[in-house]
C-alpha cells in the first residue's frame, strides 16, 4: 500500500535534483510525477497523465455507483411491472444493474475527463507562477522517512500534504 505525497518545488532545476534524490532513496520513477506549466517540463522527467490531471477516476467511480443504483431500480421496476408477454427474472435485474453501472461509469468518466482535478486545484496558482508540483507515491512505512529527508535537504520545498487513504473497495 502506498500513500501519495505532494510537494511544491520552486523551479525545474530543483525538480530535477529532487528526482535524482528520490531515485537514490530507492523510489521508482514510475511512482513519481511532475506537473509544471505547459511546455516547461523536460521530456525525460515523468509528467502527470490524464488520470492525475483530470477528475476522470472520481467521475467514473461516482458514475458506477449512480448507474448501478439506477440500473437496479430499473430492473426491479421491470420485475414489478413487466411488459406484456415478457417475464423478468432475478438474473435480468442483476444484468440491468451491471449494465447501468458500466454505462454510468463510462459516461461519467468521459464527462469528468474534461474537468481539471479538484485535488490539484490548490496548487494551480503556484504552478502558473512557475513552480513545479511533485506527486510521489511512497510505501506507508516510508512516508515519515521521505518527508524528513526532503525537509532536511531542501528547506525551500513546501510540503503540499498527503492524500487520504483510499479504500480498496469503495
Amino acid at each position: 500500500m502506498r500513500r501519495r505525497l505532494y510537494f511544491m518545488l520552486p523551479d525545474i532545476a530543483s525538480a530535477r535534483a529532487m528526482l535524482d534524490e528520490l531515485l537514490l532513496a530507492r523510489i521508482e520513477i514510475s511512482h513519481m510525477r511532475f506537473m509544471a506549466r505547459d511546455g516547461t517540463l523536460p521530456a525525460d522527467m515523468p509528467d502527470v497523465n490524464i488520470l492525475q490531471k483530470t477528475d476522470v477516476v472520481h467521475g467514473a467511480q461516482l458514475g458506477i455507483i449512480i448507474g448501478g443504483v439506477v440500473g437496479l431500480a430499473a430492473g426491479v421496476f421491470l420485475t414489478l411491472f413487466p411488459l406484456d408477454g415478457y417475464t423478468v427474472r432475478t438474473a435480468a435485474i442483476l444484468l440491468v444493474a451491471l449494465g447501468g453501472a458500466l454505462f454510468g461509469g463510462w459516461a461519467s468518466g468521459m464527462n469528468a475527463a474534461a474537468v481539471p482535478n479538484t485535488r490539484l486545484k490548490q496548487f494551480s496558482s503556484r504552478i502558473e507562477q512557475g513552480q513545479v508540483l511533485l506527486i510521489v507515491d511512497v510505501p506507508v512505512r516510508r512516508v515519515d522517512e521521505i518527508e524528513d529527508m526532503i525537509a532536511k535537504r531542501h528547506p525551500e520545498i513546501s510540503f503540499g500534504g498527503i492524500e487520504p487513504p483510499m479504500l480498496a473497495f469503495p
